[in-house]
């Protein structure tokens, strides 16, 4: 899992490689065996998905604004 500091120091093509490889992630550990699973892997991935498109769209938002 990343900081915040760290997925700031991204560009937008990376943070856009980075939320489909943690989707990815997300996806293989939902299907796996229910005994295999761990909450914690799901759960972080979650947060650096969300982290990840907040900082896109906040970038977007922005470059629109000027």
């Amino acid at each position: 899992m990343t900081n915040m500091s760290e997925i700031r120091k991204k560009t937008e093509a990376e943070l856009v490689e980075l939320v489909n490889t943690t989707r990815e992630t997300l996806r293989a550990e939902r299907f796996k065996d229910k005994f295999s699973r761990k909450a914690s892997v799901i759960t972080g991935a979650k947060r650096e998905i969300a982290r990840a498109l907040t900082l896109l769209s906040a970038r977007r938002n922005n470059k629109d604004a000027q």
